[in-house]
C-alpha cells in the first residue's frame, strides 16, 4: 500500500472502469457534475465506484463497493440536453479509506492496491489458457466481433489483458467487481477464465434451446418461432430486460397512474395485446403509444384552488388596469365556488381588438386561483382531427389538441386558453367549431371523447377561456355555450396609466437601462398615444415605447448623456415625425361631409362619408369599397330623402337634374355595417340643401324607410373613437341609451350623447341654421 490521496468521487451506476481501460461516460447527476468540476480544477483526476443497487438516484456510501478505479478525466463536454459527456482513462485500482461529503458532492480518501505479481511461467500459461477460451467464445457469441480478439491478442501484460477481457464480457457488475477487487494478478486471470467458462456454457445452452424449439415449431411461421425462442432464452437465463421487463415497466406505471378503474382495464387489455404482438411488429409501436398516452393523462390529479377572493383581486388589479367587468366575472366564480364546492367551470370568452390585453389576462386568471395555465391557438385550424384526434387505425396518429394540452398541464383543472377562437376554419376535412361544441358545453364536456383515445374523458373541472377580436366571425352554437365579455379599447388616460405601470418598465429593462437612465415624461407619453398609435389596444404604444428605449440606449452608449429625459418635444427627435393626425373632427364645418362612427376588429373608428352634387340625369354612384348592407343604406337614406324634399326644402325634381356620389375615403379598406344610415342621409341632405355639418358631431344609427333610427351595437367602441377624434357630441339611438353605463366615466364626461329616435332629430342637431353659400 502507499499513501492516502483524496480525490472527488463519481459514482457509477450500471458500470464499471478498469486500469488502462478508456471509456465515454453520460453524467447527469447534479453532485457527479459538480465532483468533474472540482477534479477539473485540481489534477484532473477522479474516484470512480461502481454502485451495488442501480436503482438508488442518490447514493450514499453504503451503496457504494469498497474498491475502485483512480481515473484521469481527458474530456469534458456539456450536451444540449443538459448532461456532460466525459471521456476517462483508469489509472489504477483503489480502496476506499474514507468517504466524506462536502457541500456539493462526496469526496473520498483512498489508497492504492498494489498488483501481486506471482510465478512468471504460471501466469503465461494461464494467459494462454484465457486467450484459447476466449477466442471459443468469439466463435459462438454474436456480442464480442473477430476485431475486439484481434485486438486483445497484442496485449503482453497479463493484468492488463485480464481487465479487458472482462470488459468486453456481457456479465454482471457484481462480477465485474470482483474481478476489480483481485489484486493477485494469477488469481485474476483464474477468476476471468472461469467467468468465461460459464459464458461459454450459458451459450451452448442457447445453441440447444435453439434447436429444441426449431423442431418443435417446424410447422409454425417464423415470427412464431422467434417469439418462443426468445421466451426460451429469457427463462433459460433468468434474463427479464427485453419485452417482459418492458412489459411489467409498463404495468407498474398503470397501477401507478391513479386511473378510473374503467380506463385501468382498458391499459391492462391492451398491455396483454402488446405482450403477445412481436416487437418488429408495426402493430407493437401503435399498442405501446397508446398505453404511454393513458399513463401520461390527468386522471385525477389537481392542484388546490387558492379561492380567497380578496388576493385574487389583489393580482388581477396588479397585473392589468381596467377591466373591470372582467375582474368582477372572475371574483363572482370564486366566491360562487367558496361556497358551494361544486360549480363546475364557467367558459368564458373575452372578446376584444388586438392589444387589450386577453391572453395575458388568462393567465393573470391562472395565477390568481393557483392553476397551472395552459394555450393552445386555434386560429387556422380546419381539420376536425385537430380537436378530437385520429383514429389510432391511422399511421402518425395522435390525440388533439385538447388531450395534447390536458398531458401538459398534468393536472385536471388547469386555466385552459382556446386563443384567436374566431379564425377557425372549415373545409373537406371537417368543421373544428363543431367539434369544439363538446369541449366547450358544460353539460356535455365531462364525457368529452377524442378519436385516439376513445374512452371519455373529463374536462368539467377546466376553466376554459376563449379569445376572439370580433363575434361575428364565430359559429351562433358555439357561442351559444359561452359567456361573451366585452373588452372594448383603452381610454387615453388608461393607456397612460398602463404605460406607466406596466409597459414602461418591462420595455427599460428589456432593453438594458435602469429608471435613473431612462425617464419618461407624462406629455411625452400622451403625444405617443395621440401621434404615433392609433389603435384600442396597447401593442403598438409598446412598440413605440421600445423604440424610445433603444435611441436612448445608443445615446447612453455613445456616451452623448448618462441619463435621458423623454420629454413631448424629444420625441421627434427620437423617433421622427408623428404618424398620425391628432384627432379626425374637420377643422370647419363641412357641406355635403359627415362624421360616422364605426367598430372594426381593431376596436372603434371615425368615418368620413362625403357627398357630391353635379348636374347630371339622376345617377346615383357608390365609391369607397363598400358592402351591401352600406349600399343598402345608402339607397335607403336616398329614397327616404326623395319621399321628404318638400318638408326639407329639396327641390322635387332633384333626381332627374343631378347626379349624386356618396364616398366614403381610404378607398382601398373594405367596409361594411349597419350603422351608416344616418350619416350618408345627414350627408346626403347637406349636399342637396347647401346646409353644413356641424364639425364637433359624431353620429352611427341605422335608418328605415320611415326615417326611424334602429339601435347598432359596439358604442363603447365607437365612443372611444369619438373621444380619440376629438368630437364633442354624438348621436346615438335612443334604444341604445342603456349601453352608456358601458362607457368610462372619463370619456361620458368629455361627450354629450344625444338620442334620437327619428331622422329629423338627428338633421335638426348635426345641420347648421345658415345655408352655406359657396355651394
Amino acid at each position: 500500500m502507499t499513501e492516502s490521496k483524496t480525490y472527488p468521487l463519481l459514482p457509477l451506476r450500471g458500470l464499471l472502469v478498469y486500469p488502462s481501460m478508456v471509456l465515454h461516460l453520460d453524467v447527469g447527476r447534479e453532485k457527479s457534475v459538480k465532483a468533474l468540476e472540482e477534479a477539473m480544477i485540481d489534477d484532473s483526476h477522479v474516484m470512480l465506484i461502481a454502485q451495488k443497487e442501480t436503482s438508488v438516484d442518490e447514493p450514499e456510501s453504503d451503496d457504494l463497493y469498497e474498491v475502485g478505479t483512480v481515473a484521469f478525466v481527458k474530456q469534458m463536454v456539456k450536451l444540449p440536453n443538459g448532461t456532460h459527456r466525459v471521456l476517462v482513462e483508469g489509472v489504477e485500482r483503489a480502496k476506499v479509506k474514507e468517504i466524506k461529503e462536502k457541500e456539493e458532492h462526496f469526496e473520498t480518501t483512498v489508497t492504492a492496491l498494489q498488483e501481486v505479481q506471482g510465478d512468471r511461467n504460471e501466469e503465461e500459461a494461464l494467459t494462454r489458457t484465457l486467450m484459447e477460451q476466449f477466442e471459443q467464445y468469439v466463435k459462438i457469441s454474436k456480442k464480442v466481433t473477430k476485431e475486439t480478439y484481434d485486438t486483445l491478442a497484442d496485449i503482453d501484460d497479463p493484468s492488463h489483458l485480464a481487465d479487458m477481457v472482462a470488459s468486453h464480457l456481457p456479465i454482471k457488475i457484481k462480477e465485474k467487481q470482483g474481478v476489480l477487487e483481485t489484486s493477485e494478478v494469477k488469481e485474476r486471470l483464474k477468476r476471468v477464465i472461469d467467468i468465461i467458462g460459464n459464458e461459454r456454457e450459458v451459450l451452448q445452452i442457447e445453441q440447444k434451446i435453439g434447436q429444441r424449439v426449431k423442431k418443435s415449431m417446424e410447422n409454425t411461421q417464423k415470427e412464431y418461432y422467434l417469439r418462443e425462442q426468445m421466451k426460451a432464452i429469457q427463462n433459460e437465463l433468468g434474463d427479464k430486460d427485453g419485452k417482459s421487463g418492458e412489459v411489467a415497466e409498463l404495468k407498474e406505471k398503470i397501477e401507478n397512474a391513479n386511473m378510473p378503474e374503467r380506463i385501468e382495464l382498458v391499459a391492462l387489455k391492451e398491455l396483454g395485446r402488446y405482450e403477445k404482438v412481436p416487437q418488429s411488429s408495426a402493430e407493437s409501436s401503435v399498442i405501446r403509444n397508446y398505453i404511454e398516452w393513458l399513463v401520461v393523462l390527468p386522471w385525477t390529479t389537481e392542484t388546490e384552488d387558492n379561492l380567497d377572493v380578496p388576493h385574487a383581486e389583489e393580482i388581477l388589479e396588479e397585473d392589468h388596469y381596467g377591466l373591470d367587468k372582467v375582474k368582477e366575472r372572475i371574483l363572482e366564480y370564486l366566491a360562487v365556488q367558496q361556497l358551494t364546492q361544486s360549480i363546475k367551470g364557467p367558459i368564458l370568452c373575452l372578446v376584444g381588438p388586438p392589444g387589450v390585453g386577453k391572453t395575458s389576462l388568462a393567465k393573470s386568471i391562472a395565477r390568481a386561483i393557483n392553476r397551472k395555465f395552459v394555450r393552445i391557438s386555434v386560429g387556422g385550424i380546419r381539420d376536425e382531427a385537430e380537436v378530437r384526434g385520429h383514429r389510432r387505425t391511422y399511421i402518425g396518429a395522435m390525440p388533439g389538441r385538447i388531450i395534447q394540452g390536458m398531458k401538459r398541464a398534468e393536472t385536471v383543472n388547469p386555466v385552459f386558453l382556446l386563443d384567436e377562437i374566431d379564425k377557425m376554419a372549415s373545409d373537406f376535412r371537417g368543421d373544428p367549431s363543431s367539434a369544439m361544441l363538446e369541449v366547450l358545453d358544460p353539460e356535455q364536456n365531462a364525457t368529452f371523447s377524442d378519436h385516439y383515445i376513445e374512452e371519455d374523458y373529463d374536462l368539467s373541472n377546466v376553466l376554459f377561456v376563449a379569445t376572439a377580436n370580433t363575434m361575428s366571425t364565430i359559429p351562433g352554437p358555439l357561442m351559444d355555450r359561452m359567456e361573451v365579455i366585452q373588452i372594448a379599447g383603452y381610454t387615453e388616460v388608461e393607456k397612460l396609466h398602463i404605460a406607466k405601470e406596466h409597459l414602461l418598465g418591462k420595455q427599460i429593462t428589456e432593453n438594458g437601462l435602469t429608471r435613473n437612465q431612462l425617464q419618461f415624461r407624462d406629455d411625452a407619453l400622451m403625444k405617443l398615444i395621440r401621434r404615433y398609435t392609433r389603435e384600442a389596444g396597447v401593442r403598438g404604444l409598446e412598440r413605440e415605447i421600445a423604440n424610445v428605449c433603444r435611441k436612448a440606449a445608443k445615446i447612453i452608449v455613445s456616451g452623448e448623456k448618462k441619463r435621458v429625459i423623454v420629454t413631448e418635444k424629444m420625441i421627434e427627435e427620437l423617433i421622427g415625425r408623428p404618424k398620425f393626425r391628432y384627432g379626425q373632427a374637420e377643422l370647419e364645418d363641412q357641406v355635403g361631409a359627415a362624421t360616422g362612427l364605426a367598430y372594426t376588429a381593431a376596436g372603434g373608428d371615425t368615418l368620413s362619408i362625403e357627398v357630391s352634387v353635379s348636374p347630371g340625369k339622376g345617377n346615383l354612384t357608390l365609391t369607397g369599397k363598400l358592402g351591401d348592407v352600406m349600399k343598402e343604406s345608402a339607397q335607403a337614406a336616398f329614397s327616404y330623402i326623395r319621399t321628404r324634399a318638400d318638408e326639407l326644402n329639396i327641390s322635387s325634381d332633384f333626381v332627374e337634374k343631378n347626379d349624386i356620389h356618396i364616398h366614403v375615403p381610404e378607398g382601398a379598406t373594405p367596409k361594411d355595417g349597419p350603422s351608416a344610415g344616418i350619416t350618408m342621409a345627414t350627408a346626403l341632405v347637406s349636399a342637396l340643401t347647401g346646409r353644413a355639418v356641424s364639425k364637433e358631431v359624431g353620429m352611427t344609427g341605422e335608418i328605415t324607410l320611415r326615417g326611424r333610427v334602429l339601435p347598432i351595437g359596439g358604442l363603447k367602441q365607437k365612443a372611444l373613437s369619438a373621444h380619440r377624434a376629438g368630437l364633442t357630441r354624438i348621436i346615438i339611438p335612443f334604444e341604445n341609451k342603456k349601453d352608456l353605463d358601458d362607457i368610462p366615466e372619463s370619456v361620458r364626461n368629455d361627450l354629450t350623447f344625444i338620442p334620437v329616435k327619428h331622422l329629423d332629430e338627428v338633421l335638426e342637431q348635426a345641420l347648421t341654421g345658415e345655408k352655406n353659400e359657396s355651394k
